[in-house]
């Protein structure tokens, strides 16, 4: 099977108009969202939330940095 494949369940059960994850297709949909302040890829926060708003890779990554290491 391609990397670029659905598995045949996910591709199956999937309701008609979403994906595999079920969510939609359409990526519009929803409020506008905010950008990263780290990187500019679109966050899943809204752009009215305050605040330093991350996507979620920097919000890893910067969870990964402020962790207790010892």
């Amino acid at each position: 099977m391609a990397a670029t494949e659905a598995h045949p369940r996910d591709r199956d059960s999937a309701p008609e108009g979403t994906d595999a994850t079920g969510t939609g297709t359409d990526a519009a949909a929803g409020p506008p969202f905010a950008d990263c302040v780290q990187c500019g890829e679109p966050t899943e926060y809204p752009v009215t939330r305050p605040g330093i708003v991350l996507c979620p890779v920097c919000e890893w990554q910067e969870a990964e940095r402020s962790a207790c290491s010892g």
